[in-house]
């Protein structure tokens, strides 16, 4: 009851300031969804241009306590109101400038390295999604301060596996979801359908920010932008879920994958070990190892029971370990914890 009485007082007022088309914004809006004192304000990702603007997103919000992304949380930072910042990833260090264009890499080694290390070092808590992303802040830009690890959580009654497919089936999906960008390994899969037979097709959404692309494979099928809330059915479609990604802060749309009970053919690459657990789960493959991928989707496509069997271990673990409800109720004593000293 006092949690209750807590959540539901005017002190909780919480403005959450978020880029649109992010997998930051998917998170803060299910935490609206669950803490009524929460509002959050999505952005248009332009709008960092001028990062001396951003404050007016919260302006007149009468919030108690300010919980936003980190890259531009210190812009957020108020003399008399908290700053809880959430990274949702990490991409200053040097093995992501290997898969970034000449502009990122000059805007990640300058003025966004120093908004980071400002706001890990102003705001009132720090939390990370995933033990790798805490390890980065640690090990590349030197944050000595307690930093609270807070996995994305996923709604297991909108994302579940959907009826037992048929035995004989015709083609085998394989569901790439994301932005179709290098850093998601993108520009791998045309030579990883080029290795598949042609039984085997790769669907690619647009991902969150809706990006189209003209199938370079004939084993390639564009899906353009897929809405969010229609995300659950699409899983349900599919046989596997193909991620070939260099960096993931957590791993959003493998977990959804995950909860829907598909096995994952994957990078073994950043948060991705804390998610899947490879040989139980699906198959953890070299970076950019393009004939290991190819492999991999090969032996799940030609064993369907081994799919059935990596689905199920996927899906139970999903329930157990990253639940929404467990995320939500982390967030919400971290809130009522600085509030309280406030």
């Amino acid at each position: 009851m006092k949690n209750r009485h807590f959540m539901n007082s005017t002190r909780m007022s919480i403005c959450s300031p978020v880029p649109e088309g992010t997998g930051a914004s998917v998170l803060h809006r299910k935490l609206a969804a669950a803490l009524p004192q929460y509002q959050v304000k999505e952005y248009s990702p332009r709008w960092e241009l001028f990062p001396f603007a951003l404050p007016f997103f919260c302006s007149g919000s009468n919030a108690k306590l300010i919980h936003t992304v980190a890259d531009y949380g210190v812009f957020f930072k108020k003399k008399s109101i908290p700053l809880i910042a959430t990274f949702h990833g990490y991409v200053l260090d040097a093995e992501t400038r290997r898969y970034s264009s000449t502009l990122q890499k000059w805007h990640h080694a300058t003025d966004l390295r120093i908004w980071t290390r400002l706001a890990a070092k102003k705001a009132e808590r720090l939390t990370a999604v995933s033990r790798f992303v805490a390890g980065m802040l640690r090990k590349d830009l030197r944050v000595r301060r307690k930093i609270d690890v807070i996995h994305n959580g996923i709604e297991t009654m909108r994302f579940r596996p959907g009826p037992a497919k048929k035995r004989l089936q015709k083609e085998i999906k394989v569901l790439f979801s994301g932005n179709p960008t290098r850093r998601k390994g993108f520009h791998w899969l045309p030579a990883i359908a080029g290795r598949l037979g042609p039984k085997i097709k790769i669907y690619v959404t647009g991902g969150l920010k809706g990006k189209t692309f003209s199938s370079p494979h004939g084993n390639m099928v564009s899906l353009g932008r897929i809405p969010y809330e229609n995300m659950p059915a699409l899983y349900r479609q599919m046989d596997m879920l193909l991620s070939p990604t260099v960096r993931e802060g957590f791993g959003l749309a493998i977990a959804e994958g995950m909860a829907c009970g598909l096995p994952v053919v994957a990078t073994d690459c950043s948060a991705i070990p804390e998610l899947v657990d490879a040989g139980k789960g699906g198959l953890l493959c070299p970076t950019g190892d393009v004939a290991a991928f190819a492999d991999g989707i090969r032996l799940l496509a030609e064993n369907p029971a081994t799919r059935r069997e990596m689905g199920a271990y996927n899906r139970a673990r999903i329930e157990r370990d990253f639940p929404a409800a467990a995320m939500i109720q982390k967030y919400r004593d971290l809130f009522e914890a600085v509030l309280s000293r406030a």
